[in-house]
This record gives C-alpha cells, sequence and structure tokens, in this order.
C-alpha cells in the first residue's frame, strides 16, 4: 500500500515528491524519491534519525551509495525523461524518520529536507498536504522557536486524526492565526516544551566551545537536552520553575569544553592542488609617472587675499578657517602677539553685515564681552554684544571685502561664539553657532604644501576643498569620494592613489569623522555600498590598478546594501534590553552608535568583551582601548560623547558576553572589510540563528563558488587561532589560489569575495606573525618554506609580480637542492634573498613614488600631523606581505652566509653608481641599528653589526639619500673599526667586500683639491682632427682612436678562431670638433627632430630636403654653457649635454659612415629608413655628450686633467644580441692571485654588468691550467637581463681610458640606436644554473677565451664579451687596473 510522505518546491521551480510503500513482507518500507527535473548531477545526500548503526546496515538502494565521511550516504538520482528518481529500502522498524538533503553537483547547491516514515498501524494513504499551510504552520512556530519539520509533522497528525486539509486551513488562517498545538496536538503535562529544549541545547553548544557538530550529533544533543530538564522536572520542579533556572544557566550540564590546545599539535593539512605558478603572473602596462599632473592655478579669491595679508603683516597665526556659503566666503583669523590675541573675520558678502557675539570660559557658553574689547561703534545686548562691519582698507583685493578685527587678553576666555546677521537674515555654521577656539595652536612644522609635484594635483586640490562637507560624516565622506572616482580613474595611477591617501588619512584617524551632524546607520552603510560598488566595477575595467584598489577598499570596509548597517543600530537595543544595561557606559555608547557608528566601535566592543572576560578588570578595558589608539580624550571628542567606564553585574557576565560576541560580527560586517569571519559569512551566506547545533538556512550566498571551498573556509575557521600555523597558511593560501579565477571575473557579488581576499591575505601576515618564535629555533629548510608561503601570499596581491613569481619559482629550487644535499644550495638559496631583497626594495621604492608625493601634498592641504605624513607609505609597507616575507628573509640571511662560507659584508643598500670609481673619505663610527634612526645629514655610509629590515624606516631613507648602508659579519673587522673611531677613513665598497685605510692628513688635502691646482703626473694630449669623419678598423692607429677600438682590431685574426671578434669602425678624434665648427652648427641648422642639415633627403635617397622648423646656433650657446660651468655652475653640465644633442650632421660625415659600414660588411641604418639614422645620429651625439657627465666631469678635475684637452672617438660595432655577456679579470682582484681567472656573468647584454643594474650576478673563479674545473663562487640575483633586435652600438672611445693611473674606463656612456627591452629573468629554468654540463661547458669557454687574450697581450687585462648560440665573442679588452 503506497503512502503520500511528502512534495517540496525546490528553487522555487523544481518539484520533488515522496511517498512511502511497505512491501509484501512487511517489515521493509519502500521510499520513492521523484523529482521533476532533468539533470545527471543530482544526489540524495541522507541518512536516518537514529544513527546508531554503522551505515549500510539499514538500506538498500537501487544503485551503488557512496559513504561520505562515515555520517551520511550519497545516492545518484536515475534519470527517466523529464524526472529523476531513486528507491530506497529501509529493513530496520526501529527508524521513524530520514533526513536528507538534495545536491546538485554541478550547480552546488544543496536544500535540507526530513520525513518522517508512515507508522505501521496507521497507514495515511494519498494524502497531499498543500506546501503554503505547512509554511504557515512553520511560521507559527517560529514564533514559538519551533522547526519546520516540526510544523509539518504536527499537520500530518491532524489529518491522520481526522481533519480535513479545508478546516485546517480554515483554522490556520483565521485571523490571529491558531497553530495546533493546545488544541490539536495537546501536551503531556510532563512534557518539556520543544523551546525549552532548543534553550538548553543552545547553553551546551555554547559550553562546549561551539563546535560545529554532525547532524547525528545535533541530535543526540536535543536528547541530551530534553533529559537534562526531564530530571528537573521528576525532581519537582515546575515548567515555570526550570523556565526561570534555564535563562539564568542554573540548570546543571555535563559538557565541557574541549581542551584548547589540542589541535596546536594535531593539526590537519589541506591537501594543495600542483598548480604551474606562472599562471599566478600579473603583467599590466601601466605608464610611468612624471611630474604631475596639473590645471593651471586659480586665482586667490577676495577673502583669500585678505588672509595672505594679514598673515604677512601679522604675529604667528593660531587658527584660520574659510566658511564657504555658496560663492560667498567668511574667513576667520586668529593670530597672537605678546599677551593679546587678534580675531579677524572677513567676507565678501556684498549686504552689510553685523557680528553678534559673546565669549566664553567653555563650549557652548555666551558670556558677554567687557565693555574694553568692543570696537567702536558696538552696542552690548546683555548676554552679548553686537558690532557692525566695515570696508577693508586694502586697496589690490579682486572684490570688495568687509571685516572686523576684534582684540582679546590672552588667557581670561577660551574661545569665541557668534552668528552673522545680513538685513533680517541669521547667518549660521550649517544650523550651529560659528566659534572661534582660542586653545588651538598653528602648527608650526606644517609643511608647506609645495607644488604637487608627482600627484594628481587637481584631484587633491579638490579633495581639500569638499574636505568640510566630508567632515559630517562617513555618510558624507563616501559620498562624495564615490563622486570623484570618474576623475580618480580618468587620472589613473595618480588619482587613485590620491584617493586611497585620502581614505588612510580617514582611517587613521587624521580627519575628523563626525562633526555636528546626525546620520542613520543604515545611510552610512548605504554609501559605503555605493563606493565599494565602484571601487569593483573599477578593478574589473581597470586591471593594472588592482593593487591600489584592493588597498582603497581595504581602508573603505564593506558595507551592506543598508540591512547590516541598521542592524548596528537595532541590535545594540536588543543588548541593553536582554541584559539590563539600559544606563551609563552601554547608554552613552548606545547613543554614539545611533548618531554616527564608526570603526572605534569595533574596539570598543572588543575592550568590553576583554574587560568582561578579565572578571571586570577595568584596566583590562583601558588596554585595549589605549593599544587600538582609543584614548578618554577621543571618547569624550565624539558628538555623542563617552564620559563613563563600563560597569556590570556578575550575573549580565554570560548574557554580554554572547550578545556582544554577536554584535562584534555585525560590527566587522561593515566596518571591517578584512575581518576574515564576518568577510566568510557574507560571501558563505549568513545563517539562521542556533547555527552549529541546529540545521541552519543559508541567505544570500555567493553563487558559484568552487567544489570544496566552504570546506575549506571551515577549515580555516577552526585553525585560525592555532599556535602551530603552518597547515592553516596552507589553507589561507589554497583558499585564495581558489577564489583568484573568480576575482578576474566581473559580478555583481565581486568585492565581497574581494573582501574575503584581503581578510585571507591579512590572516597569512598575523598568522606568520604568530609563527616568529617557533622560527627563532627552525633551520633552514623551514624558514625557506615559510619564505615560500608568504612570498606567494605577496605574489597573489601584487600587481605587476612577474620578479616575486620567479623568486618563488628560485626558493622552490633552492628548497629541492637542499632536500636532495646538493653542495651548492646555500649559495644559491642565497642569490634566491638577495633577489627577493631587491624585490622587495622595488616594491618600497614603487610605493614611496607613488604615494609619498600625494600624502605630503594632501597631508598638507588638510593640516594632517607631520608624523602621519613622513611616515605614511613606511606605514603602508608594513602592514602587508611585504613586511613579513623582509622579516622572514633577515633570519635566513645570517643562517645562509655561514652555510655558504660567505664573506664579512652584506649590502642592504649600494648607492646606484659605479663603486670602482669613488671611495669615501669619511670620520668612521660603527653603530648599532634598530631600524627607526634617522640617518644624520651628510652620512654617505653607515657601516653597522646590525641587518635592519629592508622596509625599516632606516632602510627607507639610506635608499632616498643614496647612502651606502652595509652589515660587517665579522667580529674581528667590527673591533677594529671600533678602535679606529672619529679618525678619517678611504672606505671603498666592492660587490661583497669594503676595503678601508686610514687616510693622513696630507693625503687629505691632495683628495679634497677639486679646483685641479698644481701639477698633474698623468696629462691628457689633444687629438686634431685627422682628414677623415670615418675609418675602417685597418685605419685604427693612436692618433686617430683610444685604445678600445685598437684593441679589438689588434685580436681580429690572432685569437683562437673559436672566439669571435665583431666588425668595427670608427669616427675618429676631432670629428666631434669638426661638426662643431662646421657652418651648419655656427650660423644655424635646419632642424628636424634631432637630425638636422641640409639636403638630408639628397644624400640618402629620399628626395628633397624636408622643411625646417626653426633655427639654433649650437656653437654659441655651448661657448655660453662653457663659461658657466667654469664660473662653478654645475647646473650646466646637463644643459651641455642636452645642447649637444642638437648637433647637425653635415652630409660629409653621412656619407664617409655609410661607404666605411658597408665596405666592412656592417648594415648602414638609413637603408631601413630616415628614421632609422636619425636614430643612429643621437645615439653618436650622446656618446659625445657624455663627455659631460657629472662623474666624468668631476673625476678629470679630481685627477689635475685639463677637461678641454680629453677627445672622445666612437666606436661603431653590430650588436651581438647575446644570450649571456661575461667579464673577465685575468688576474683575481679579490686575491691578486694571477693563477686564477676571475669573471662574472649575466644574462642577456652585458649592460646589466657594467651599468648601474642592481643586483649580482653570477661569478666564478678558474685556474688557468685547470680551464674544465670552473668553481662558482656566487649565483646571480640581478632581476632584468637586456636583449635587442639586430643593431648597432655606438661605444665611447676617449684618449681618456688609455693613461696609466687614471681610472678612465667606464666614465663615458655606450649607446645601442635602438633601445634595448627589458626581460624579468627566469633563473630557474636557465640552463647556466641548471644543467651542469652546459653550465662547466660555457664557463671554461669563458676562462678560456681570457687565457688566450691574456697570453696574447702578455699582461693581465679586464675583457668584455658575450656568449651566443654557446660561441664566445670578445667585444673589448684593456689593460687590467
Amino acid at each position: 500500500m503506497q503512502q503520500h510522505l511528502a512534495r517540496f518546491n525546490v528553487d522555487g521551480n523544481i518539484e520533488f515528491q515522496v511517498d512511502a510503500s511497505t512491501l509484501t513482507s512487511g517489515s521493509i518500507t519502500q521510499v520513492n524519491f521523484r523529482i521533476i527535473y532533468s539533470s545527471d548531477s543530482l544526489l540524495l545526500h541522507w541518512g536516518d534519525m537514529r544513527w546508531k548503526r554503522k551505515l549500510g546496515t539499514s538500506f538498500t538502494s537501487t544503485r551503488r551509495d557512496q559513504n561520505y565521511k562515515n555520517k551520511a550516504l550519497r545516492t545518484p538520482f536515475v534519470e527517466s525523461g523529464s524526472s529523476s528518481y531513486l528507491k530506497l529500502e529501509i529493513d530496520d522498524p526501529s527508524i521513524q524518520a530520514i533526513v536528507f538533503i538534495i545536491f546538485d553537483e554541478a550547480r552546488n547547491t544543496w536544500q535540507n529536507f526530513h520525513v518522517k516514515l508512515p507508522r505501521k498501524e496507521t497507514l495515511i494513504s494519498n494524502i497531499s498536504l498543500p506546501e503554503d499551510l505547512v509554511q504557515i504552520q512553520a511560521y507559527l512556530r517560529w514564533e514559538r522557536k519551533g522547526r519546520y519539520e516540526a510544523a509539518r509533522a504536527e499537520l500530518l497528525e491532524e489529518i491522520a486524526r481526522g481533519t480535513s486539509v479545508d478546516d485546517i486551513r480554515k483554522k490556520l488562517t483565521k485571523k490571529g492565526g491558531q497553530e495546533f498545538k493546545d488544541s490539536a496536538i495537546p501536551e503531556k503535562t510532563n512534557t518539556i516544551p520543544d523551546d525549552l529544549v532548543q534553550i538548553q541545547s543552545y547553553i551546551r553548544w555554547e559550553k562546549a566551545g561551539k563546535p560545529n557538530y554532525s547532524p547525528e550529533q545535533q541530535l543526540r544533543e536535543f536528547d541530551e537536552a530534553r533529559k537534562e530538564l526531564q530530571f528537573e522536572l521528576e525532581k519537582g520542579a515546575s515548567l515555570d520553575v526550570i523556565r526561570k533556572k534555564i535563562t539564568k544557566g542554573e540548570i546543571e550540564t555535563k559538557v565541557s569544553k574541549p581542551p584548547q590546545n589540542k589541535r596546536y599539535f594535531s593539526a590537519q593539512r589541506t591537501q594543495r592542488k600542483q598548480r604551474d605558478l606562472m599562471v599566478l603572473l600579473n603583467k599590466h602596462s601601466v605608464k610611468s609617472v612624471e611630474g604631475s599632473i596639473t590645471a593651471e592655478p586659480k586665482p586667490l579669491t577676495a577673502v583669500e587675499s585678505f588672509a595672505k595679508k594679514i598673515e604677512l603683516d601679522s604675529s604667528p597665526v593660531m587658527n584660520k578657517k574659510i566658511y564657504k556659503f555658496g560663492e560667498r566666503d567668511v574667513l576667520v583669523l586668529v593670530t597672537k602677539s605678546a599677551d593679546k590675541i587678534k580675531i579677524h573675520i572677513a567676507s565678501d558678502f556684498e549686504e552689510p553685515l553685523t557680528l553678534h557675539w559673546a565669549l566664553s570660559e567653555k563650549a557652548g557658553e555666551w558670556l558677554p564681552p567687557p565693555r574694553t574689547v568692543l570696537p567702536p561703534g558696538s552696542v552690548s545686548l546683555g548676554g552679548a554684544a553686537e558690532s557692525t562691519f566695515s570696508t577693508c582698507s586694502f586697496d589690490d583685493l579682486p572684490k570688495q571685502v568687509q571685516c572686523i578685527e576684534l582684540e582679546i587678553e590672552d588667557g581670561n576666555f577660551k574661545g569665541m561664539p557668534f552668528v552673522l546677521l545680513s538685513g533680517e537674515k541669521w547667518i549660521k555654521n550649517n544650523g550651529s553657532d560659528f566659534y572661534v577656539d582660542f586653545s588651538q595652536r598653528f602648527k608650526q612644522d606644517q609643511k608647506d604644501a609645495g607644488d604637487g609635484k608627482g600627484t594628481s594635483k587637481v584631484l587633491l586640490d579638490r579633495i581639500a576643498e569638499m574636505e568640510s562637507e566630508a567632515q559630517k560624516s562617513f555618510m558624507h565622506r563616501f559620498n562624495i569620494a564615490s563622486d570623484l572616482m570618474d576623475q580618480a580613474k580618468d587620472t589613473g595611477e595618480l588619482g587613485l592613489a590620491g584617493i586611497l591617501v585620502w581614505m588612510r588619512f580617514m582611517a587613521t584617524r587624521q580627519l575628523i569623522w563626525n562633526k555636528n551632524y546626525n546620520v542613520k546607520p543604515r545611510e552610512i552603510s548605504k554609501a559605503q555600498d555605493r563606493l565599494t560598488d565602484l571601487l569593483q566595477s573599477t578593478y574589473t575595467t581597470h586591471p593594472q590598478y588592482r593593487e591600489l584598489l584592493r588597498m582603497i577598499m581595504s581602508t573603505v570596509g564593506r558595507g551592506g546594501e543598508g540591512d547590516v548597517g541598521q542592524r548596528i543600530r537595532d541590535e545594540i537595543l536588543v543588548i541593553q534590553r536582554n541584559n539590563d544595561c539600559k544606563g551609563g557606559m552601554m547608554e552613552e555608547w548606545h547613543q554614539k552608535l545611533h548618531n554616527n557608528t564608526s570603526p572605534d566601535d569595533v574596539v570598543i566592543c572588543q575592550a568590553l568583551i576583554d574587560y568582561i572576560k578579565s572578571d571586570f578588570d577595568i584596566s583590562i578595558y583601558w588596554k585595549t582601548l589605549t593599544e587600538n589608539g582609543i584614548t578618554k580624550e577621543r571618547l569624550l571628542s565624539y558628538d555623542r560623547a563617552i564620559h563613563s567606564d563600563p560597569s556590570f553585574r556578575r550575573d549580565q557576565k554570560d548574557g554580554l558576553l554572547r550578545d556582544l560576541g554577536h554584535y562584534m560580527g555585525t560590527l566587522k560586517a561593515v566596518h571591517s572589510g578584512a575581518d576574515l569571519e564576518s568577510a566568510i559569512s557574507n560571501c558563505m551566506g549568513y545563517q539562521a540563528e542556533g547555527e552549529g547545533f541546529m540545521v541552519g538556512v543559508q541567505i544570500n550566498p555567493v553563487a558559484g563558488l568552487p567544489s570544496g571551498f566552504p570546506e575549506l573556509l571551515r577549515f580555516i575557521l577552526q585553525h585560525v587561532e592555532d599556535r602551530n600555523v603552518e597547515a592553516l597558511i596552507e589553507g589561507l593560501l589554497e583558499a585564495r589560489q581558489e577564489l583568484r579565477p573568480l576575482l578576474s571575473k566581473s559580478s555583481d557579488r565581486l568585492k565581497d569575495l574581494l573582501f574575503l581576499d584581503i581578510a585571507l591575505d591579512s590572516t597569512v601576515r598575523t598568522a606568520t606573525e604568530r609563527a616568529y618564535e617557533e622560527l627563532n629555533n627552525a633551520g633552514p629548510e623551514k624558514i625557506m618554506y615559510f619564505t615560500t608561503l608568504v612570498l606567494e601570499n605577496l605574489a597573489l596581491s601584487s600587481d605587476d609580480n612577474e620578479d616575486l613569481i620567479y623568486c618563488l619559482k628560485g626558493w622552490h629550487h633552492a628548497i629541492s637542492m637542499c632536500n636532495s644535499q646538493s653542495a651548492h644550495w646555500a649559495l644559491y638559496a642565497k642569490s634566491v634573498l638577495d633577489r627577493t631583497r631587491l624585490g622587495l626594495s622595488s616594491k618600497a621604492e614603487w610605493y614611496q613614488r607613488i604615494l609619498q608625493p600625494s600624502a605630503e601634498y594632501l597631508g598638507s592641504l588638510l593640516e594632517v600631523d607631520p608624523w602621519a605624513i613622513n611616515i605614511f607609505t613606511e606605514e603602508v609597507i608594513r602592514a602587508g606581505s611585504a613586511a613579513t616575507l623582509s622579516s622572514l628573509i633577515n633570519r635566513l640571511d645570517p643562517v645562509l652566509r655561514e652555510t655558504a662560507h660567505l664573506g664579512s659584508w652584506d649590502f642592504l643598500m649600494q648607492v646606484v653608481m659605479s663603486w670602482d670609481s669613488w671611495q669615501v673619505i669619511s670620520p668612521v663610527e660603527v653603530v648599532g641599528v634598530k631600524g627607526e634612526e634617522e640617518i644624520p645629514d651628510g652620512t654617505v655610509a653607515v657601516l653597522t653589526p646590525d641587518m635592519p629590515d629592508v622596509l625599516s624606516h632606516v632602510s627607507v631613507r639610506a635608499r632616498n639619500c643614496k647612502v651606502c648602508f652595509a652589515t660587517c659579519f665579522d667580529p674581528k673587522i667590527l673591533a677594529d673599526l671600533h678602535a679606529n673611531k672619529g679618525k678619517l677613513l678611504r672606505l671603498k665598497p666592492s660587490s661583497a667586500d669594503v676595503v678601508y685605510s686610514e687616510v693622513k692628513e696630507a693625503d687629505l688635502a691632495d683628495s679634497s683639491n677639486l679646483k685641479g691646482d698644481g701639477p698633474s703626473s698623468i696629462t691628457l694630449v689633444k687629438k686634431q682632427f685627422g682628414g677623415k669623419y670615418a675609418i675602417s678598423a685597418e685605419e685604427f692607429t693612436p692618433e686617430m682612436v683610444g685604445a678600445k677600438s685598437r684593441n679589438i682590431s689588434y685580436l681580429k685574426g690572432k685569437v683562437p678562431s673559436w672566439v669571435g671578434i665583431p666588425t668595427s669602425v670608427a669616427l675618429p678624434f676631432g670629428v666631434f670638433e669638426k661638426v662643431l665648427a662646421d657652418k651648419l652648427n655656427q650660423q644655424g641648422c635646419l632642424r628636424v627632430g634631432p637630425v638636422s642639415f641640409i639636403w638630408w633627403g639628397v644624400l640618402c635617397g629620399f628626395g628633397p630636403a624636408p622643411i625646417a622648423n626653426w633655427y639654433e646656433r649650437v656653437v654659441e650657446k655651448l661657448q655660453i654653457l662653457k663659461k658657466k660651468l667654469g664660473e662653478g655652475d654645475f647646473d650646466a653640465l646637463g644643459e651641455i649635454r642636452q645642447t649637444v644633442l642638437q648637433l647637425a650632421a653635415p652630409p660629409e660625415l653621412v656619407k664617409e659612415l655609410k661607404t666605411k659600414m658597408l665596405s666592412s660588411g656592417m648594415p648602414w641604418p638609413g637603408d631601413e629608413g630616415e628614421q632609422r639614422w636619425e636614430q643612429a645620429w643621437t645615439a653618436i651625439t650622446k656618446v659625445w655628450a657624455s663627455k659631460w657627465n657629472e662623474r666624468a666631469y668631476f673625476s678629470t678635475r679630481k685627477a689635475k686633467l685639463d677637461h678641454e684637452y680629453l677627445c672622445m672617438a666612437v666606436l661603431v660595432q653590430e650588436i651581438i644580441n647575446a644570450d649571456y655577456a661575461f667579464v673577465i679579470h685575468t688576474t683575481n682582484p679579490s686575491s691578486g692571485d694571477s693563477s686564477e681567472i676571475y669573471a662574472e656573468v649575466v644574462k642577456g647584454l652585458g649592460e646589466t654588468l657594467v651599468g648601474a643594474y642592481p643586483g649580482r650576478a653570477l661569478s666564478f673563479v678558474c685556474k688557468k691550467n685547470n680551464l674544465s674545473s670552473p668553481q662558482v663562487l656566487g649565483y646571480p640575483s640581478k632581476p632584468i637581463a637586456l636583449f635587442i633586435r639586430r643593431s648597432i652600438i655606438f661605444r665611447s672611445d676617449s684618449n681618456g681610458e688609455d693613461l696609466e693611473g687614471y681610472a678612465g674606463a667606464g666614465l663615458y656612456d655606450s649607446v645601442p640606436m635602438d633601445e634595448e627591452e627589458k626581460v624579468v629573468v627566469d633563473y630557474s629554468c636557465d640552463p647556466l644554473l641548471n644543467d651542469g654540463k652546459f653550465q662547466q661547458s660555457i664557463l671554461s669557454s669563458i676562462a678560456g677565451a681570457g687565457k688566450a687574450v691574456e697570453e696574447l697581450y702578455r699582461s693581465p687585462q679586464d675583457i668584455e664579451g658575450v656568449i651566443r648560440d654557446g660561441k664566445v665573442y670578445v667585444v673589448q679588452t684593456r689593460p687590467q687596473m
């Protein structure tokens, strides 16, 4: 006999029916499920209402079941037409009901159900119970805390008693509603009501630590709660007495909270998916920021001009404020001199004004002014006075201004309230009286706003104009920010940086949060929601700015469609009512919350919780407040001030902890975008009260989350406070990886996912910091693994993260080398560490460049405290994962250095210049550095035994001030330096060491003589033009070219055949002077772009000469600039270089150079078009102009050489697009060992090796008698390699580079015709590092080439060269200095 059990609507459009029948045996119940929905992804997730036997003993189904975590079964439905079916057979008569979930795997959706099985003695056949009746009954039960399934059971029992469906409907839907509770389902007098059982279950759940119970555990908890209450009933207590006792928590319960430290030592681990790290790559091109985005400065208004004159003519300014009234202004300016206070009030109102004013000893007070301070013509009115404005006497104001001046004795009064009267109209400050506070003091150390260079100045000026409106409330501020978002987006990176700076000033309480304005929490939440919606949209449309947008969102908070914000206002009333705490501090806080809620409320709530948990220790309350920046003064500064300390009764403790804990979630949902628990709840859907011990209902979850994601988030919440954080961090990163694909898609819930990602990011940082103590005693493998985790977290949050990803790959390779016990693992890991440190420095410099100018400009406009402006960028950096990563690698560095047997010095900051070419002469003092110190003015180098964080204050200052910052690890060297305290030392930093020696007074006198007075031991011989504009390599002689060109010519045909020599031609000595003397440059030249000469088109085959657009006499200008330079104006150096670039190329030069290049087998640039020759000519003039670069100019002066005698030839070579470039020193420069070659190798072109590019090259030594066994000394850390298309390079070749005793090499520029392409290097897949045979072959070939060149010259050589397709090319050589 078949009986209909239930019919449900799933997702509104899917009908689901459950029937039951008894088979012929009489002991087996068959349950039939039918869903009118065609899908092959439906599963039945189910179990029984007893759960005491092992799964599978009482059930059979028509298809194979899957055991789910030993707690339930999963059975797939069978499709048939438009429906899906499933049959279950239950052979255990003790089972009274089944609970199940319909789970759609494809859509990741599910819904809970409960069905009671028919009793054998009472079969109800063919009953169709309308769903709407069940819902009405469920609602009535909900009012007395019932359950949906119980409502269905009550109605079915009523039907079993013979009541028709129509009668039930009438009874339920009649006015007032009557549920089947007393009449239809009478309670026995000794039965515990369900609502009491539920309350007791909740108490048990709280005392157990709010665990996540399984369905069977939930039912068991109900049974235990019922037993406890039944025991009270049997002892003689009435239900009323039980109800009173249960609400006070006086019912004895046998549940204990599990030990908090149990999971610290048995934490589960998430199974991380294997992913290609390159899928994390973010590369977005953002235009470099130069200068500022500005508009024409606005002229000063009449009132502003008046204020400026008063400020110039008067005593120090104490207070200044301009109030806006449409197109009209009112100025209040307070100055102080001696013991007098002067108040200047001025306005550009056209109508005559009267000042209605008084004095006060406290705010809100009106006291009549003494007659002695009244201006002439004033009238006393009892409690106030009235004074008439007069026309200002200043003549040059843009328009008429009326003003009044008052003078008060200092110290007698605290302030001055006033209003203005214009005819019959009162003018007030937003409905309130104006008030001048005499106690305010002008910030003397406030920086001038400056010119806004490096900022979006127009936007920041607009923000400053709107700040007085934004101060009214968070609603106003967020709405103004929303209105400015389009302008910020159009401005780009700097515009969004401006919004970020403004919002962060707000978040750090540098700006006023609320000022005389009452606003509802839901209005704040709505404004917040509007702004975060715009940020969400921009995040989708402008991926290149996502890092900035994430930071803005984290300062703004999440908002909540208005409803969550209103809960702040509603729930505080519930807390007060439920816990009988309606007065004192709680009432003051309630009034503050009603007026204007802020992020301070999160701290206040936490302080209250800590206070109650500490057994009402008021010092704990204040400790929590002060640690989070809230002082007594701040509490009193709110519009609805909090004056009182909290004071509660002991019987309120449990209820307050429970309710304030829930309230904290509401506060964080609005104010804390990075709060993990609220962010997870917001994405997963809030659940009905009782989550954890009753089946909850999900409300508004984000759709489309990855499979298994909810379980992963539950794991995170379960372990978020673990002391052993490794498994937690793995789970956090796995969640971020799973979330990442969703963040690149447009969605109306994208911001909720972003706030979840921000919260996960933040939790990684705090969890890692919790592990520092553990890592103090950890081995290098553990620290390296933590480094990979934090670096992965940073890469997930960064826009341009290519370098970070290659660092991450490098760390994985280092760990692999360590695990395989490779001899070089520590050396390799040190190179990855150095590169990671460079990456962090680069990121810090980006933040500094983008944020700090805006912080300084806007901060000055808004009168933010100078200290907050100065450390703005540092605080932003240190709030993120970059600071955590920096701390980790600082712990690892000494370990790797010791393991790899590295040198005694490490450079936190090496100035971007050639250290080989200069020395520091300075009094020495070795200092301890913690990271917060200031570097004294004039410091050129800091030597310390400490290694401060690369992102610390002192490190940032070292980078900004270009100060060498070196850490010494050798105690002997440190002791020697200490012994030389106060002496003058000559310091010469190298790539891994600092050489120092004492300087005598005589040496100091010589070295400090920069004017070149006295004879020089070396001289320059001025070269003359030899009659040729261009020569081939066969014509290279000392009179024509420098040693660089002659050496490369000498090598050709003499080195072994496996060593390549590039083809070369040259513009010899004297060509620059000849070009300068040409009539084109003497009398003026036709100018077309960077190239200008007559008949260019005729010479190169392009037809008639292009039309010129201006004339300039280059020689005349150079003569003027050289005169300025001779007079000590060194700014002229830059102007001279720019002028040289304007030289015109004589036709004869173009013709001769073309002939020589083609005859030597080199390509002629002009054959590719006019523009290509223009590029070549610009490169040539840049080489000539480098004669006047600062380093070269001062070097010749120091050596007492006549700079006018320095001549520059230009060596022209075809560029070999190198796989690697190298520099060889055929005698080891560190040890002086002539039997050993020292060399350095970089990826790509050699400019990264010889130029000012950060990082170290691969270095190695090789014995000349054993070239097949090179020994690697260090692996590369340079993040950038340079590559170029087939092109020409123009190398400097001066007569100053030939002089013995003068280090002239490297002072002048070599310029390629085409711009090199910068490529971020991935060393993890570079065979030079990872293929032993390839490495040995390449390094041995380099050493072999060095030995061959040295033997040819019979003296130690410095050699530059490249590797292309395994072949060695030598591009230049010179004697080793």
